[in-house]
C-alpha cells in the first residue's frame, strides 16, 4: 500500500485502516495530566496531541470527524472575489540577468567566492548550472582560511562588510608576496558602501580590484512574500542606530513602484519607516517620468518599524508555518528536514511555498487543526489510489500517465509534513510547551505576574535555554508596566505656554510626545525583579552575557523601572525645548531617553486581548487572535486593520502617542483615480526589522475576511529566537 510507508500521525489512520474506514467519525487522542486537559481512551503506545494545541480558553478533545469541514475551509486561502497578485517572478529574472552581466565583465574562466549569507538567496536566483554556463569554474565559501584557488581570475560576491574586505585584502596581498598576478573583482550585494572602499585603500589593494554592485534586494520567497534577506538590519538600526540600510529599502520600494506602478496610498509608523518613506519619495521625484501615467497595481502600502510591536515577535508561534520555523528554522523559504522527519538516514531540503499543495493548505492553520486535515488528506489520497482497481487497460494507462505522478508527489509531501508534525510534537511536549504558553498568555493579559516571574526563574535555574530565558524576560518587561501619564500642560507656566504656542505645530507635537515619554513612570521590571532575574541569569548561563543585557536595555526590550525625574530637572528640559527651536536638538533629546513600553494601555485601547464567552473556536476563527490561540491579536496587524478602515490615522492619535512613534500618511488623489477597484484591495505591508509567520498568517486571515490580498515585504523573516540572537553578544 502506498500510504503504509511510515507510521501514521496520532489521530490519523494508517493506510490499512483508511481502506476499511466507512465514514465513521474518529477521535483524535489528546494528552492529559494537566488541569483542563481531559483524557480520552487511546491505544497503547499511541502518541498524544498536547493540550497547548487547543484554544486558550478551553482545552477539549478535537474530533477528527470534522476533518472534512476543516479541509474545506483550508482549501480556500483567499476569497474567490479577491484580486489577483502581481507576478513577482520578474524580480528573479532581473536579479539573474544583472548577475550574469556582472560575471561576464570578467571574461574567461573564473572562480567565485561567495559569502555564506548569500548562498541560499543565490541558489534561488541562479543555481550552479547557470553559473557554470557563464564560465564560473569553482565555487568557494568566504571563510577564515587560506584560499586554494588556482584560477587566474577571482570574483568575490559579498555583503558590504569590513571583515570581508580584510579577507579579500589578505588574499590579494598574499598573491603579491608570492609574485603572482591575477584579476580580482568584488561584487557587493545589495550595495557598495564607502567604508568598504576605504578599507581596500588602507590595505593598499584598491587599485588591484574592480568593484561593482549587484542590486539584489528583493527575493520572492512565495507568491505574496518578498524578502530583502537582510537579517542584520534589525541589530544595525534598532540597536546600533546605523541607518545605512535605509537607502536599500528606499531603492527596493522604488523598484517595485517602477515595475508595478505607483502606490496611491502610503502609511507609515516609526522613525525608520518615516526616513525610508522620505528617501523613497526623493527617488520618485528624481525619476518621475518612469511611473508617470501608469495605472497602479497595488493600492496601499504600509511601512512598519519592528520596534512598534516587539510583543508579537516575542510570543511563541502556534500556526503551522510558525512552528516549523521555530522548530527547524526556515531559511530563505526552504527548510532542512532531518532523518527524524524523512524516516531515512538522510536529510532533505524542502521548499515551502504555495507550490507545495499540502503545505499551502495548512500553513496558516492553528496547529491543532492540522491533524484532522492530514487524516482526511490521507483518506482521500488512498481513495484515489484505490480507484485503479477494476480499471481496464485503457483507463489504467490514462491513470498512470495523468494522475499517478501527481499522486506520488502529493504522497511524498504528505509524508514529510506528517513527519514534521510528529517531530514538533515530540520537541514541544518535551519542553513542556503547554505551561510555557499558559505563562505567556497570563503575561499578555496582565494576570498572575508573580507566577509568571517564578516560572521564568525556574526556567533560568533549570538552564533550559539562554535564548528562551531572555525572550521570556523581555516579554515580562514589555508587558509589565503601569504607566502613569501626567498632563503636560501642568508643567508650563502661563508665560511658557504662550512661548510654546509660538512654536511651529510640528515642533509642538514633537515636544508633547517627548514630555509624555519623559513623564511615563513604571515601564519595565521593578528594580528588585530586574536585578534578581539578571543575577540568576548571569550565574546560570555565565557572565559573558552581561553585555547582552546592555543591548536589550538600549533597544527597549528589557528595562528596569526608574524613578521619574525631579520637577527641577523636568523644568530645565522643558525650558530648553521651549527656547530651542531646532528640531535636531529635540530629536537628540529623544534618543537620550531609554525606550519605554505602554503595552497595557495600547492593548486596552485596541482590544488586543479578546474577551470571549466560552471556548474560542480555532476551527472557525472569528478574528486574527487565532494565531495565538485566541489570546492576543498582533498589534502590528491591528494597526493595519484600523488604518485601512479609516483610510488614515484619524482617531488613532492616542495610540500613536502611546507607541512613542511618528506616523505618516500620503494619498495621491490623481494616482488613486487611475487605480482600479481591484488594485485598491491589494495592500503591500513592509516590515522594517523583520516579520513573523504569525503576522503573515493573521493578515492573510484579515484579507480573506475583508476581501483584501496582502503582499508582504520584509527585511528578513524573523522569530523570537532570531530577535534574541541579534541582541546577544554571545554567539552560539
Amino acid at each position: 500500500m502506498y500510504l503504509s510507508a511510515r507510521r501514521p500521525l496520532p489521530g490519523m489512520p494508517s493506510a490499512e485502516s483508511v481502506k476499511g474506514t466507512s465514514g465513521r467519525s474518529r477521535k483524535s487522542p489528546v494528552s492529559g495530566g494537566r488541569r483542563g486537559c481531559p483524557r480520552t481512551p487511546r491505544a497503547a503506545g499511541a502518541q498524544t496531541e498536547p493540550c497547548y494545541l487547543q484554544s486558550a480558553s478551553g482545552r477539549d478533545t478535537v474530533a477528527a470527524g470534522r476533518a472534512a469541514q476543516v479541509a474545506a475551509a483550508m482549501a480556500f486561502p483567499h476569497r474567490p472575489d479577491a484580486p489577483e497578485l502581481p507576478d513577482f517572478s520578474m524580480l528573479k529574472r532581473l536579479a539573474r540577468d544583472q548577475l550574469i552581466y556582472l560575471l561576464e565583465q570578467l571574461p574567461g574562466k573564473k572562480d567565485l567566492f561567495i559569502e555564506a549569507d548569500l548562498m541560499s538567496p543565490l541558489d534561488r536566483i541562479a543555481n550552479v548550472s547557470i553559473l557554470k554556463q557563464h564560465e564560473v569554474d569553482k565555487l568557494y565559501k568566504v571563510e577564515n582560511k587560506p584560499a586554494l584557488s588556482s584560477s587566474e581570475q577571482l570574483c568575490f560576491l559579498v555583503r558590504p562588510r569590513i571583515r570581508n574586505m580584510r579577507y579579500i585584502a589578505n588574499l590579494v596581498n598574499a598573491d603579491k608576496v608570492a609574485g603572482r598576478t591575477r584579476k580580482y573583482k568584488v561584487i557587493f550585494s545589495p550595495q557598495k558602501f564607502y567604508a568598504c572602499e576605504m578599507v581596500l585603500e588602507e590595505e593598499g589593494i584598491y587599485g588591484d580590484v574592480s568593484c561593482d554592485e549587484w542590486a539584489f534586494s528583493l527575493l520572492p520567497l512565495d507568491v505574496d512574500l518578498l524578502s530583502m534577506e537582510l537579517p542584520e538590519f534589525f541589530r544595525d538600526y534598532f540597536l546600533e542606530g546605523d541607518q545605512r540600510w535605509i537607502n536599500t529599502v528606499a531603492q527596493a520600494l522604488h523598484l517595485l513602484s517602477t515595475l508595478y506602478g505607483p502606490f496611491p496610498n502610503c502609511y507609515g509608523i516609526g522613525r525608520c519607516a518615516k526616513m525610508s518613506y522620505e528617501l523613497w519619495r526623493q527617488l520618485e521625484e528624481e525619476e518621475d517620468g518612469e511611473t508617470k501615467g501608469r495605472r497602479p497595481e497595488i493600492g496601499h502600502i504600509f511601512l512598519l518599524d519592528r520596534d512598534v510591536d516587539f510583543v508579537t515577535a516575542l510570543c511563541s508561534q502556534v500556526v503551522y508555518e510558525g512552528l516549523v520555523d521555530d522548530t527547524f528554522r526556515i531559511k530563505c523559504g526552504s527548510v532542512d528536514f532531518g532523518p527524524e522527519v524523512t524516516s531515512s538516514d538522510k536529510s532533505l531540503k524542502v521548499l515551502l511555498n504555495a507550490e507545495d499543495k499540502v503545505f499551502s493548505e495548512i500553513r496558516n492553520e492553528h496547529f491543532s487543526n492540522v491533524f484532522g486535515f492530514l487524516s482526511q488528506k490521507a483518506r482521500n489520497l488512498q481513495a484515489q489510489y484505490d480507484r485503479r482497481r477494476g480499471m481496464d487497460i485503457k483507463q489504467m494507462k490514462n491513470f498512470v500517465s495523468r494522475e499517478l505522478k501527481g499522486l506520488k508527489q502529493e504522497h511524498r509531501l504528505l509524508s514529510l509534513h506528517i513527519g514534521a508534525c510528529e517531530s514538533i510534537m515530540k520537541k514541544k511536549t518535551k519542553q513542556d510547551f503547554q505551561e510555557l504558553i499558559k505563562t505567556e498568555h497570563a503575561l499578555l493579559e496582565g494576570f498572575n505576574i508573580r507566577e509568571g516571574t517564578s516560572y521564568i526563574e525556574e526556567h533560568i535555574d533549570r538552564q533550559v535555554s539562554p535564548i528562551e530565558s531572555l525572550r521570556l524576560m523581555c516579554l515580562l518587561s514589555i508587558t509589565e508596566n503601569a504607566a502613569k501619564q501626567f498632563p503636560v500642560e501642568l508643567l508650563f507656566s502661563q508665560q511658557e505656554t504662550r512661548e510654546r504656542s509660538l512654536l511651529p505645530h510640528g515642533l509642538q507635537e514633537l515636544q508633547r510626545a517627548f514630555l509624555g515619554r519623559l513623564l511615563t513612570e513604571g515601564s519595565g521590571l521593578i528594580p528588585k525583579d530586574y536585578r534578581s532575574l539578571k543575577t540568576q541569569y548571569l550565574q546560570s548561563y555565565g557572565p559573558e552575557h552581561l553585555l547582552t543585557f546592555s543591548n536589550l536595555r538600549r533597544a527597549g526590550l528589557l528595562t528596569e523601572q526608574a524613578p521619574g525625574d525631579t520637577l527641577t530637572a523636568v523644568e530645565s528640559k522643558v525650558s530648553k525645548l521651549v527656547t530651542d527651536k531646532a528640531a535636531g536638538k529635540i530629536t537628540d533629546a529623544f534618543s537620550s531617553l531609554a525606550k519605554r513600553s505602554n503595552f497595557r494601555a495600547i492593548s486596552k485601547k485596541l482590544n488586543l486581548i479578546p474577551r470571549v464567552d466560552g471556548e474560542y473556536d480555532l476551527k472557525v476563527p472569528r478574528d486574527m487572535a487565532y494565531v495565538f490561540s485566541g489570546a492576543y491579536v498582533p498589534l502590528s496587524c491591528r494597526i493595519v486593520e484600523l488604518v485601512l478602515e479609516r483610510r488614515s490615522w484619524q482617531g488613532l492619535d492616542e495610540v500613536v502617542r502611546l507607541l512613542n512613534c511618528s506616523e505618516c500618511a500620503f494619498t495621491d488623489m490623481a494616482k488613486e483615480d487611475k487605480a482600479s477597484s481591484e488594485s485598491l484591495r491589494l495592500i503591500l505591508v513592509v516590515f522594517l526589522g523583520g516579520c513573523t509567520f504569525s503576522e503573515i498568517s493573521a493578515l492573510r486571515f484579515l484579507g480573506r475576511e475583508k476581501g483584501y490580498r496582502f503582499i508582504f515585504l520584509t527585511t528578513a523573516v524573523t522569530n523570537s529566537a532570531r530577535l534574541m540572537e541579534a541582541m546577544s553578544e554571545v554567539k552560539a
